[in-house]
């Protein structure tokens, strides 16, 4: 007989039965959701990925929605589990859902939410704090430290990158990575180039009033340039971060022929998705350019990273935590539940996703919508 899966269970009488395959931050979306006559079972197991046979044994007979996460393979199997089991709702706490069929969902008639509008800000600023961190050497520096190896102050101990009056280039020029480039040009007076299929008017005017201001403070002031192709950027910044969607035109979008493109003391930041970098290709590059420098918050095939990576000193490597404050990890839990419970209660889809505020003010009485739905559409609502 299977083990069973170990839960917390909130409201043991609730009407509506929601399943939670994290525990998550914050307690709001745990009232919400009890306040609203839902009985929420949150799985306890200590797993950090649950299998897809986990999430069959705690949908069980009867569930009316879940709430699950972007490392779990939400599919054919799990959404026709749910759906046998009256189930109407599940929703990703992450913005993104590649992890998710959403042809799955629509088939079986699944709403699949998402938690955008909520962590711009975070993920630019962990995006900066990798540029950071990996053009001042600051996490190698903190090792030599720990080590016990400084003997005092040397000319060539640790010189890195400065950025005052560089060139950042951005790969995606939506909402995150508008705020990461006004993060770097306003904060380092870095001037722009960027590359996106779409003209990003809002972030063009913004650099040139910030240019304009500086100016007539007897400063140089910032530029911006709007490329022609993607190569242009890799070969003329000085910073590249990356933040595309992840979809067939942008898997391996950093191979062997665009890293040898670019700057060999070149900074390379990647807070989107980790399959649009090809790792091995990377390990090699740094391999054979000890200049350059990599800040990676993501990883080609996580939770694991590509042979050698670890051991490269020009790499600065941390765990997926691009969203990890504690007011944005609170308010996408807040935005998942409150996806599942509109669902359930038949509210309408909020009309812009982008613009979550109102939902997260925890002062008030949520909006009666879904915040984001991502199949709205194709489920004819």
């Amino acid at each position: 007989m299977a083990k069973p899966i170990p839960i917390e269970v909130w409201n043991p009488s609730g009407k509506y039965r929601v399943v939670s395959t994290k525990s998550m931050p914050g307690t709001r979306w745990i009232r919400l959701l009890t306040d609203n006559d839902c009985r929420l079972e949150v799985c306890t197991e200590q797993k950090t990925i649950l299998s897809v046979d986990d999430i069959l044994a705690l949908i069980g007979d009867r569930c009316d929605g879940v709430i699950g996460q972007l490392t779990e393979d939400w599919g054919d199997v799990l959404f026709s589990a749910l759906k046998r089991a009256g189930g109407t709702a599940f929703s990703n706490m992450a913005v993104g859902y590649n992890n998710v069929d959403v042809v799955a969902a629509n088939r079986n008639g699944i709403a699949v939410g998402n938690t955008p509008g909520v962590l711009t800000e975070t993920t630019a600023e962990l995006a900066a704090s990798l540029t950071l961190s990996a053009a001042r050497r600051i996490v190698e520096a903190d090792q030599f430290m720990r080590a016990g190896l400084y003997d005092g102050w040397l000319p060539h101990l640790f010189v890195g990158n400065l950025l005052k009056g560089q060139t950042v280039g951005v790969i995606g020029a939506g909402r995150i990575g508008s705020a990461y480039a006004r993060m770097m040009i306003e904060g380092f007076k870095m001037n722009l180039i960027y590359y996106d299929l779409y003209q990003a008017t809002r972030l063009e005017k913004f650099v040139t009033a910030y240019g304009q201001f500086l100016k007539a403070n007897g400063e140089e002031p910032v530029t911006w340039e709007r490329a022609a192709t993607m190569e242009d950027v890799l070969r003329e910044a000085d910073v590249i971060s990356l933040h595309p969607v992840l979809d067939k035109t942008t898997y391996h979008l950093i191979n062997p022929e665009r890293l040898a493109i670019m700057k060999k003391d070149a900074v390379l930041v990647n807070a989107s998705r980790g399959p649009v970098i090809d790792e091995v290709a990377l390990v090699e590059h740094l391999k054979a350019n000890p200049m350059f420098r990599v800040g990676l918050d993501v990883f080609e095939d996580e939770p694991y990273m590509k042979p050698g990576l670890a051991d490269m000193k020009n790499a600065v490597v941390v765990p997926h935590i691009a969203s990890a404050s504690k007011w944005t990890r609170e308010g996408m839990a807040t935005l998942t539940a409150l996806n599942v419970l509109g669902k359930i209660k038949g509210y309408p889809v909020w009309g812009n996703p982008n613009q979550v505020e109102p939902f997260l003010d925890e002062n008030s009485t949520p909006p009666r919508a879904c915040p984001s739905i991502v199949n709205a559409k194709q489920l004819g609502w």
